[in-house]
């Protein structure tokens, strides 16, 4: 009896993820209702998008997100949201932090925080841009000079602007890689329709301490993506971050937000791999 004991404790001391998965139909999720569950589309992007929206919805999905205009009435038709849209063509590298770039930002966003509104999509995207020789202190000034530009229109119509934190290693160069800095831009626009996108994965790689990063920077997030690290993979025992951990220590400090799946799927079924993915977070 004490060896079929310990042998027990053995296994389930190896799999520290098997008890999220136990006991469950993964063809059929019950979720808790904590979380606001949505998923990043590109991640997804072989699969035809009415044909993702209808296993998302299945799935128990609220949104499936980084959608652009567009696709946004194709995923309300299954009943979901886009809980992140895009304002602008202009991708990562050319961002606020440049005043040449604010003129064409300032005019797509302003043109795409009314459609948002009416679309109910809640949370625009947006980017700091590259450093390329730029101090932080003079990156977070130009931001901020672009971003209050917008404040009265996206207050008006309720859409919140947000910019992503990203790890200045895989996106080389970019400015607004660490929570402090973002935060810090948030208190000098100065208004609750601009927040930070709390990239998991990329703040890990960044500077780690994800729990009380997430904790004490809460009043400046409105929207969380996941992924494994290293490799943005599954978020399984492969990787080092506990998600469960991470996902009560969000819910602890009031969050109402979406958390966004934004993993790269390794496993051949791709579907499961989300299924589990959602389960891991639905604490």
């Amino acid at each position: 009896m004490i060896k079929n004991i310990a042998g027990a404790a053995v296994v389930t001391a190896a799999s520290p993820f098997e008890s999220v998965f136990a006991g469950v139909d993964h063809g059929s999720i019950v979720l808790k209702g904590n979380i606001h569950h949505s998923v990043s589309q590109w991640c997804f992007g072989d699969i035809p998008l009415e044909d993702f929206a209808k296993i998302c919805k299945e799935i128990g999905l609220e949104s499936i997100e980084l959608l652009q205009e567009k696709d946004w009435a194709t995923v309300a038709k299954y009943g979901l949201k886009c809980a992140v849209g895009y304002a602008t063509d202009w991708g990562i590298p050319k961002g606020f932090n440049r005043s040449e770039n604010h003129e064409k930002l300032i005019t797509d966003f302003e043109n795409m925080i009314p459609k948002a509104a009416a679309a109910g999509v809640p949370n625009l995207i947006c980017f700091s841009g590259n450093r390329e020789g730029q101090n932080d202190n003079e990156g977070m000034i130009t931001c901020a000079k672009g971003l209050r530009k917008l404040m009265p229109t996206a207050e008006k119509h309720g859409v919140t602007i947000i910019m992503e934190l990203l790890n200045s290693y895989g996106h080389k160069d970019y400015q607004c890689d660490k929570t402090a800095w973002g935060s810090a831009l948030c208190e000098m626009v100065g208004s609750e329709r601009f927040k930070l996108l709390y990239d998991i994965y990329h703040m890990q790689i960044m500077e780690g301490n994800v729990c009380d990063t997430i904790t004490k920077y809460s009043p400046y997030i409105a929207h969380i993506h996941t992924g494994g690290v290293p490799g943005r993979h599954e978020l399984d025992e492969t990787q080092e971050l506990f998600y469960p951990a991470i996902m009560r220590a969000l819910l602890k400090t009031g969050y109402k937000g979406f958390v966004g799946q934004e993993f790269v799927p390794a496993q051949t079924d791709k579907i499961e791999s989300l299924r589990k993915c959602i389960q891991i977070c639905d604490v």
